[in-house]
């Protein structure tokens, strides 16, 4: 039996939420009273109940994500003549197509995966995750890779993203120089939506092999699909346990009372502090390098899904907060002055790891000198969660709300119930806004003009409208 089908070590794996610091009993004015958050309860009743019929009718698939397990076989099956040759696995992607994946392999491999030998990381190749088409760092990413080994996912649910589509572009057509098209053909592993687009077409008249992105799940919800299963599955995470603690994750929230129910709960603070305390930003800082990239993909799941100029009734409303990535204790000595002293417009959400997998003792050398005395005989491990107390406590002197989300550890169990987490505070806080959180109307016009100054047939008019715009001032350049 596998640790995560034992009830009593998956209970000692939960998530939990400590917001002491945010409230008005030990942070003062500047937290919330309880009687807010009473007061938000109708509220909440209805976006449960919207959320309720969403699920039945369909309109929200990414909540039946976690139970579909029949795509651990599917890309079992299609990863596995892979792992036979494969060193190097590129994902060819972007925002959602790319974050998912990263913040996973990052959280769960080792930090150095990509450079260990491969007896090391259990013959699973090495994972590169190319979401910008700057051309120094694209080029110089593929510069150092073996390209007799190396296989490429190519990723985009519309199947026209043009920054995807210029990467494959040039990869394929280096790849075919150098093993041939033969081989550069079966090196190809194309994910989109299952019927239609641009890559679809593609592979239907190229005979490449393709996996599906479900039509109705937006890339940024699209980490338990094969988006993120794929790459991560290469590099030899374990789905089953990443699934299942999502889906204890979905199970404890449905089973939760309002006042228990952390994304419930997790989205009113949210919510409250952006729009009564007038504090619109929430910065995600986690005491855990590995988790850098969870909180890089919780910024876009977030500003894509709540930044809208309109509200479901159609109104320009303009509403949503910004969420910011920072990383303790880095960011304690680049950051925390801002936070600390600086305007109030801040709620600041930790990411606690109760338990690494490494305890490192300090030495006591030195011990002359009393900088180096009162460290030796403790270890890194308390050094680092004293820091974390330290600051969540200095905040809280200064007047500055911020609340904690801890992790019993960090692996596959713990990331699929924080992922799924944000992934239901999101839509929840999308109901508390009143807008759509499955949507992004905000970046089709910037792609649409750079279809237009490409040379795209059918989008002249917005070359034409870019050419017929005011051009830029002299007097307002310095050189």
């Amino acid at each position: 039996m596998k640790p995560y089908q034992d009830p009593a070590w998956s209970d000692r794996m939960a998530v939990s939420l400590d917001y002491n610091y945010a409230m008005a009993d030990l942070v003062g004015d500047h937290g919330l009273r309880e009687e807010e958050l009473e007061a938000l309860a109708p509220r909440l009743a209805k976006v449960h109940q919207d959320l309720k019929a969403g699920r039945q009718s369909g309109c929200l698939p990414f909540f039946d994500l976690p139970y579909q397990t029949d795509i651990i076989r599917t890309i079992s099956r299609v990863a596995k003549p892979f792992l036979e040759w494969c060193w190097e696995f590129v994902v060819l992607g972007i925002g959602g197509s790319a974050l998912g994946a990263r913040a996973l392999h990052q959280a769960l491999c080792h930090p150095q995966h990509n450079r260990l030998p491969l007896g090391r990381k259990h013959h699973r190749p090495s994972l590169w995750v190319l979401d910008n088409i700057e051309p120094d760092y694209f080029y110089g990413l593929l510069d150092g890779l073996d390209w007799r080994r190396l296989a490429i996912n190519v990723i985009s649910k519309s199947g026209s993203t043009a920054e995807t589509l210029a990467q494959f572009l040039f990869v394929y057509q280096a790849l075919k120089g150098r093993v041939g098209e033969d081989k550069a053909r079966e090196r190809l592993i194309i994910t989109t939506d299952p019927e239609k687009g641009p890559l679809r077409k593609l592979a239907a008249q190229e005979g490449f092999l393709t996996l599906e992105v479900p039509p109705k799940v937006g890339g940024r919800f699209s980490v338990f699909t094969a988006v993120g299963l794929l790459p991560v599955h290469m590099a030899g995470v374990d789905l089953e346990e990443l699934l299942a603690g999502a889906r204890f994750m979905d199970q404890r929230l449905q089973n939760s009372q309002p006042n228990d129910n952390l994304a419930y709960r997790l989205a009113a603070l949210y919510y409250l502090f952006a729009t009564g305390q007038n504090r619109p930003m929430v910065v995600i800082m986690p005491y855990a390098s590995s988790l850098a990239g969870l909180a890089e993909w919780c910024c876009q799941l977030w500003a894509e899904s709540l930044g809208k100029k309109v509200d479901l009734q159609g109104r320009v409303v303009e509403t949503g907060s910004t969420m910011i990535r920072a990383l303790g204790v880095t960011d304690q000595h680049s950051q925390l002055q801002l936070y600390i002293e600086g305007p109030h417009d801040k709620l600041i959400t930790f990411l606690e790891v109760e338990k690494f997998q490494h305890h490192l003792p300090l030495p006591p050398l030195f011990d002359y000198l009393e900088e180096f005395r009162y460290l030796g005989g403790h270890s890194l491990n308390e050094l680092f969660k004293i820091e974390q107390e330290a600051t969540a406590f200095n905040l809280r002197r200064a007047g500055r709300p911020n609340l904690t989300i801890r992790l019993p550890e960090v692996n596959p169990f713990t990331m699929g119930q924080l992922m799924f987490l944000f992934e239901m505070t999101t839509v929840v806080a999308g109901g508390l806004f009143g807008v759509n959180p499955l949507d992004q109307p905000g970046v089709e016009g910037g792609k649409q003009t750079t279809y237009g100054l490409m040379g795209r047939p059918g989008y002249e008019h917005f070359r034409r409208e870019f050419n017929a715009a005011a051009p830029k001032l002299a007097k307002y350049i310095i050189k």
